[in-house]
């Protein structure tokens, strides 16, 4: 086995985004955080969704993030990491995938469990948190929610936060202040990887965790593959057939 191949982590963006804006989301990524022997790649979804604003945009996600990443293991991958607190496709291509698959929602919701009693989400707008609730739900850890809640403001996955700071992290410490004073809040989680380059603001002026949640998605995916674990074929079965070629365009005869 090629050594080096099998330590590469695939990192999907579930939105078609420029070259510009993936090294963006590639460089929330501290330098020295992950371990020498692995390397993060990231790709985005060629088409489909772009705020994933809705039930049918997380449709569309799903659908291009599993064709982003079903051919992974066959690509030399040692594993797939979701860049989204969407969480698009993480049971699809944990079904079609022998490798670690890892996300950010339910990997930064199960860390705030263990770090704190009850955590709260702090995100961009009210539209994302039909994404949140359906890993909540699916966790059932419904009981260790304070509250989620948002600052009105329409995402950009392209740009992300650049140029924004000095409006956007003020509103974002607004409400993580409210989560943890008013709620009860003792975990806060940033609502979208597009917001990491707010987590060193965040964290400096508040006294509890601040959850980075891409971060987390990366180095649990680092664990599984270190520990030499995937997800459970019980829990996620194989297809009898496969049809990694469904959304691929087809050549005119």
């Amino acid at each position: 086995m090629n050594t080096s191949a099998s330590k590469k982590i695939l990192n999907i963006v579930p939105v078609p985004v420029p070259d510009e804006a993936l090294a963006v989301f590639a460089s929330q990524v501290p330098k020295g955080i992950m371990h020498q022997d692995f390397e993060n790649v990231f790709v985005a979804a060629h088409s489909g969704a772009g705020t994933i604003d809705s039930s049918y945009e997380q449709t569309l996600a799903d659908a291009f993030v599993l064709d982003a990443g079903c051919r992974a293991g066959d690509e030399g991958y040692a594993a797939v990491c979701v860049n989204s607190m969407s969480d698009s496709a993480l049971a699809a291509l944990r079904s079609r995938l022998e490798i670690p698959v890892m996300a950010p929602a339910v990997g930064s919701m199960l860390l705030a469990c263990m770090l704190g009693h009850r955590f709260s989400v702090v995100t961009m707008w009210p539209r994302w948190f039909d994404m949140y609730q359906k890993t909540i739900k699916q966790q059932g850890i419904g009981a260790r929610v304070a509250s989620i809640r948002d600052i009105s403001t329409r995402p950009d996955a392209a740009e992300l936060l650049a140029g924004k700071e000095d409006a956007v992290f003020p509103l974002l410490e607004r409400e993580a202040r409210a989560a943890i004073d008013d709620d009860g809040a003792d975990v806060i989680i940033l609502g979208s990887t597009t917001m990491h380059q707010s987590h060193a603001f965040l964290s400096e002026r508040l006294e509890v965790p601040v959850i980075n949640p891409g971060v987390v998605a990366i180095k649990l995916t680092e664990l599984l593959v270190s520990c030499g674990l995937s997800h459970s074929k019980r829990a996620y079965p194989s297809p009898d057939v496969v049809q990694d070629d469904l959304f691929r365009p087809r050549l005119a005869n």
